[in-house]
Formats: C-alpha cells, sequence, structure tokens
C-alpha cells in the first residue's frame, strides 16, 4: 500500500500543483473520491478548511486530508488509467507544450504516466537521465531501431551541465520532438509508446494473439492473450473491449509445452488448481516465449517478488541511492580528506616554516661560527702579531735599557761633574752674597750719616729763621752768621752731594752685586733644572737657614746687630748734645 500511495501522490502532486483558484482542494477531493472508489465526505473537508475558505489552499494545508481521509481508504478497486486521466485532465491543458509534436495527446498522456512511474519520489518530481536513457531505450526497442548511445552522451552531458534532471512536460517535449526517434513515423512511435506504458504502468509481462481450446465444446478460438503479473487475460480482439475470460496464476500453477495433436501444432498447458488450459501458439518461437514468460511469472509469484520492470525500476534507484550515498560518502570522505589535507599542507607549512627558520638558525648559527672562526683567526693573527711586536718592543726595550743604562751611567758622571760645578757656583754664590752684604752695610752708614746732616740742617734753618725774627742789628749779625751758617751750609751741601755720589755709588755697587747674585741664583736653578732632570740622583746642597734678618728704611739685614746698637748710641749722644 506504500509503494501504491507514493503512485498515486505523484499524480495528485500534478493535479493540486496546476490548480489555481479558491476552493480548488474541495473540487479535487471530490473528483479523487470519485475515482478512487472512496466515500466522499465533504463534512470533514468542509471542516478541515473552515480557517481558510476564503484563500487557495496551501499543500500544507490540503495534505494531512489528503491522507487522513481519501489515500488511507483506498483498496485498490479502482482503474489506475481512469484515475490517471483525470489528473492528467486537470493539469495537461496549463502545462502542456502548445507547439506541435510529434506525438498525440493520447500518447503525452502516456509519457505522463510513465514519468511518474519512472521519477524519484521527491518533490518537485522530476526524470534523472539515467531513467531517461532507460525509457528511450524501451522505446526505441519497441520500435525496433538501434539505439544511439553516443547521441544520448552527448545529450546527457548538456542536460547534467544545467540541472539534475527533467519535469514531466520537458519529457513530453523531449519525446514528441523526435530527437531520439528520427526515420520513424508517427504510428510506430505511437505503437512503441503504447508497448512501454502496457508494460510499465499495466504491468502487462506479455500479449498476442493465441488459439485457445474451449472447456465445454472443445473447440479452437483464437484470442488476444494479456499476461500480467498474476493473471492472464483473453480478449476477443486486441481492442480489450470484448473480455472473455481470465487465467489466474499462483504459486502452484505450471506450464507444460504438449506435442502436436488434432492438427494444432506449438502446444502448451497452463495448470492451475481448479483448470487447466490447452493453447497454441503460431510458432515454436511464440510457444517457447510464452512458456518462458508464464513460467517467469510464476516464480515471482512463488518468491513474492514484484514484476521484473517494477524490481528493475527499485534495483535502478537502490543502485542511484547507493551510488549517492557512496557519492555522499566519498564527498564526506573527500571532504574529510580535503581538511586532513589542508591540515597537513598547515602542519607542512609550519614544519616548513620551522625548517626554515631551524634552516636560517643553522645558517647564522653557522655563519657566526665562521665569523668567530674568522675572528679567532683574525685575534689569534693579531695576538701573534702583537706577541711578535711586544717581543720585538721588548727586544728593543732591552736594547733601549742596555743604552739607558749607559746613558744613565754617562749622566751620572755628568751629574758628578755638574755637582762639583754646582759646588763652585754655590761658593760664588756664597761670596756674592757676602759682597752685598758689605755694601748694605755701607749703604746703610751713608744713609745714617746723610740722616744726621738733614737733621742739622734742619735745625739751622730754623735757627735762621729765630734770627731773623730779631732786631736789625741782631739781624745783621745774624746775617753775618748766616752767611757764615750758609757757608756753612753750603760746605753740608756740597758734603751732601758728595754723600749723594757715595751713595749712588755704593747703589750702583749694589746693582752690581745684585746682578751677580741673580747670575748665581739663575746657575743654582739651572743646576736644580738639570739635576731635577736626571731623576733627582744627586740631592742639591744649598746654604743653610740664617738668623731672622733685621729691618730699616735701607732694607733687609742692612746692618748687624752690634753696629744697630753703634748707631742708637751715636744718635742718642748727639739728641742730647743738642738739647
Amino acid at each position: 500500500m506504500v509503494g501504491l500511495k507514493e503512485e498515486l501522490l505523484k499524480s495528485i502532486w500534478h493535479a493540486f500543483t496546476a490548480l489555481d483558484l479558491d476552493r480548488s482542494g474541495k473540487v479535487l477531493s471530490h473528483n479523487l473520491c470519485t475515482v478512487l472508489n472512496v466515500p466522499h465526505d465533504p463534512v470533514a473537508l468542509e471542516e478541515h478548511f473552515r480557517d481558510d475558505d476564503e484563500g487557495p489552499v496551501s499543500n500544507q494545508g490540503y495534505m494531512p486530508y489528503l491522507n487522513k481521509f481519501i489515500l488511507e481508504k483506498v483498496q485498490g478497486n479502482f482503474d489506475k488509467v481512469e484515475f490517471n486521466r483525470m489528473c492528467w485532465t486537470l493539469c495537461a491543458k496549463k502545462n502542456l507544450s502548445k507547439s506541435p509534436l510529434l506525438i498525440s495527446d493520447e500518447d503525452a498522456f502516456k509519457v505522463w504516466v510513465i514519468f511518474n512511474f519512472l521519477s524519484e519520489d521527491k518533490y518537485p518530481l522530476i526524470i534523472v537521465p539515467e531513467e531517461i536513457e532507460y525509457l528511450l531505450k524501451k522505446i526505441t526497442e519497441a520500435m525496433g531501431a538501434g539505439w544511439q548511445q553516443e547521441q544520448f552522451d552527448h545529450y546527457k552531458i548538456a542536460l547534467n551541465t544545467s540541472r539534475e534532471g527533467l519535469s514531466a512536460w520537458e519529457l513530453i517535449d523531449l519525446i514528441g520532438s523526435g530527437q531520439f526517434s528520427k526515420g520513424m513515423d508517427r504510428q510506430t512511435v505511437s505503437m512503441a509508446i503504447n508497448e512501454v506504458f502496457n508494460e510499465l504502468i499495466l504491468d502487462v509481462l506479455k500479449q498476442g494473439y493465441m488459439l485457445k481450446k474451449g472447456h465445454k465444446r472443445k473447440n479452437w478460438m483464437e484470442r488476444w492473450f494479456v499476461l500480467k503479473p498474476n493473471i492472464i487475460s483473453y480478449y476477443v480482439s486486441e481492442d480489450l473491449k470484448d473480455k472473455k475470460g481470465d487465467i489466474i496464476l499462483d504459486g502452484n500453477c505450471c506450464v507444460e509445452a504438449l506435442p502436436d495433436k488434432d492438427g494444432k501444432k506449438c502446444l502448451f498447458l497452463i495448470k492451475c488448481l481448479d483448470k487447466t488450459f490447452e493453447i497454441s501458439a503460431s510458432d515454436k518461437k511464440k510457444k517457447q516465449e510464452w512458456i518462458q514468460a508464464i513460467q517467469s511469472t510464476v516464480s515471482l509469484l512463488r518468491a513474492g517478488s514484484p514484476p521484473p520492470h517494477k524490481e528493475a525500476r527499485q534495483k535502478r534507484k537502490e543502485l542511484r541511492q547507493k551510488l549517492l550515498a557512496e557519492q555522499e560518502e566519498l564527498e564526506r570522505q573527500m571532504k574529510e580528506l580535503q581538511a586532513a589535507n589542508e591540515n597537513k599542507q598547515k602542519e607542512l607549512e609550519t614544519v616548513r616554516k620551522q625548517l626554515e627558520a631551524a634552516a636560517a638558525r643553522a645558517a647564522e648559527e653557522e655563519k657566526k661560527r665562521l665569523q668567530t672562526q674568522v675572528e679567532l683567526q683574525d685575534r689569534f693573527s693579531l695576538e701573534l702579531e702583537r706577541e711578535k711586536m711586544v717581543r720585538q718592543k721588548m727586544e728593543e726595550q732591552v736594547a733601549q735599557k742596555s743604552s739607558e743604562l749607559e746613558q744613565y751611567l754617562q749622566r751620572v758622571r755628568e751629574l758628578e761633574e755638574m755637582y762639583k760645578q754646582l759646588q763652585e757656583a754655590l761658593e760664588d754664590e756664597k761670596q756674592a752674597r757676602q759682597d752685598e752684604e758689605t755694601v748694605r752695610k755701607l749703604q746703610a752708614r751713608l744713609l745714617e750719616e746723610e740722616t744726621a746732616k738733614r737733621a742739622e740742617l734742619e735745625k739751622w734753618h730754623l735757627q735762621q729763621q729765630q734770627t731773623i725774627q730779631m732786631t736789625e742789628a741782631e739781624k745783621q749779625e745774624l746775617e753775618n752768621q748766616r752767611m757764615m751758617k750758609e757757608q756753612a751750609l753750603q760746605v753740608a751741601m756740597e758734603q751732601l752731594k758728595q754723600l749723594e755720589l757715595e751713595r749712588k755709588e755704593a747703589l750702583e755697587q749694589y746693582e752690581e752685586v745684585k746682578k751677580k747674585l741673580e747670575t748665581a741664583a739663575n746657575n743654582t736653578k739651572s743646576w736644580k733644572d738639570k739635576v731635577a732632570h736626571h731623576e733627582g740622583l744627586i740631592r742639591l746642597i744649598e746654604p743653610g737657614s740664617k738668623n731672622p734678618h733685621l729691618i730699616t728704611n735701607w732694607g733687609p739685614a742692612a746692618f748687624t746687630e752690634a753696629e744697630l746698637e753703634e748707631r742708637q748710641r751715636s744718635w742718642k749722644g748727639k739728641k742730647a748734645t743738642s738739647e
């Protein structure tokens, strides 16, 4: 019942999708109940579509009703051709091509019914290229023509590039275009379509004229026999209008060949439980074909298998499903392989990058190692050169030290000579200092005498001033005394000039002694520098420290303490006398 339900749904789907008027589901339901011999329940239909009475009936709304109230009640006691023709009538006008076809409307109807049988069990309905090839082969064989495989392969390639398959109306256009029936007339094509229709749709396994022996009169009458999966019907003629009887087949039936008798040839016997039927074929070939066909049918009944064309269709579908599953599995595996390959590629890329990085690091390390080796070699070479240079320098230094030692000894000898000269220079300096001291003493004495003369002159001047203030007599006397004093002053002035000259001479002598002392000091400094330059090997001998010098207006160390005390006593005596 499930297979029957699927076959019915395909025809109903065409009819339902072609209707676009309101309440069309109700009209279709009424017609379906009529052709399928199902009681019609308008109340249930009205109740089901109560909320959707004004708009077009949707597929989602109609299918539950169709399954519940119609298809579940189908018993199989209906005319399939009449059912398909009703659905065809509802959809053909809208969908059938308006362009002229090489087949009649009746042939187009049969192709449409065959399409529903061979199409896939998914909507919208299509027939795949494998089933198209199967149908076209059957029609070509029925026409007695040769199958053009190469032509169909080109068509299949063009079809596969655009879509998965053809709709019913496209299949009708393909067969009606004569693309695969070139050279055949319309009648031949129509007969071929009818033969394929009978086999695939009406389950006609074999048909043809044969002679049948009557059960009552025992006469032989020509009848049109039609073999189906569980029955053999026989008619007066091939138009199937006047049916004469049926031979019910089951697993207990058998068929046997009979020898010729009563002038009849090519005889065979069909044994059933209650009856036996003697039949005469036209020739031995027809006899053998019929015997083989009936035996195959009985074998299928015993095995509970469907008719050959349905079994072949089921196998082709299973094969396609298997191929599809294998293809999907292959695609899945390909995706997994692709994903794994991508992962491997990523891993390889990562490994490659790691290898490149490792190679780069190795190259960098090798470069560094070579650079380090070169640097070490350069450093080693430099150290060797440096050691050579150091060794050479050390040799040079040894030679230089030897030379310096000679020079040092020479310097020691020179310093000893210089020391002797320095002692002489120190003696000269000592003598110069003694001469300077003598000159200073002389200079101090002259200065002291000059100071006394000046004091005396000042005293005389004061006395002269006092004398001026006296009387004229006294003034004359004073004048005389002044003249005398002037003369004495003149003499004193001359003595003072003489003292000045002597002082200048003493200064000149002092300058000469000073120059000598500076020369001696310079010589001493020069000797000090030379001694310091010669690494201070000899410590200069300098004069010892002197006693503190006395400082007078003539300068430091002009007098000794004894001379100063003597002069002090002289000054005090002169001062006492003047007072």
